[in-house]
């Protein structure tokens, strides 16, 4: 493969994060099609939490006049690049359909949703059981009666071990790094390096402290 160079003002760690990480068409293929064959009945309503740039949440309010979207994240920063890269793209009747919020997850209780998304492994980010169950019973509270809350698990044998992964995405390498690992509480430390066909780098684009 030939690998285009990337410009400068293209290395955004945002920017990169959703080209590398992410694939918004088929989570929201996913949700979508799964509540309408467990609820017999179309969604309407998703609250994406832990949202970051609330490309999810977008992507919701663009497939259908009648969806709308809620996006939380306690970041200030990543929610107005979102605002500003992904919202304000967003035809006018869509954009009106989608709010963003800065808030702790824990602490938004309404308004009532069809479908609560935690992807990318963020509650992850609660260490304690004590924390998890606060969220989990938050979410709880916050669904609609028969709301579905999604959300993805971390595993397997390379999941405790401390080894450096990179993959090609093309115009960049994206580098995921489980830097630690202890495995008397199993929290870890992780990075997410980004590096380009020049041969500089980005180091720890992103960073995560979690219990695995």
């Amino acid at each position: 493969m030939i690998k285009k160079k990337i410009k400068n003002k293209n290395r955004d760690r945002y920017r990169l994060y959703q080209l590398a990480v992410q694939d918004v068409v088929s989570e929201i293929d996913f949700v979508d099609q799964t509540f309408g064959e467990r609820r017999g009945r179309r969604a309407t309503r998703l609250r994406e939490d832990f949202c970051g740039t609330a490309n999810t949440a977008c992507e919701w309010v663009r497939r259908a006049a009648d969806h709308r979207a809620l996006a939380v994240d306690l970041d200030a920063q990543v929610l107005n690049w979102g605002r500003t890269h992904n919202v304000a793209r967003l035809r006018p009747a869509a954009r009106s359909r989608i709010r963003l919020r800065q808030a702790d997850v824990r602490r938004v209780k309404r308004p009532r949703m069809d479908i609560v998304l935690a992807m990318n492994f963020s509650y992850y980010l609660f260490l304690t059981r004590a924390e998890m169950l606060e969220y989990f019973r938050a979410v709880h509270g916050s669904l609609a009666a028969d709301g579905i809350f999604f959300l993805d698990a971390y595993g397997g044998y390379d999941s405790p071990r401390e080894i450096v992964e990179p993959r090609d995405c093309g115009e960049f390498t994206y580098i995921w790094d489980q830097a630690s690992f202890n495995p008397i509480n199993s929290q870890m430390q992780c990075y997410i390096h980004f590096e380009f066909p020049d041969g500089s780098r980005m180091d720890r684009a992103f960073e995560y402290y979690w219990r695995l």
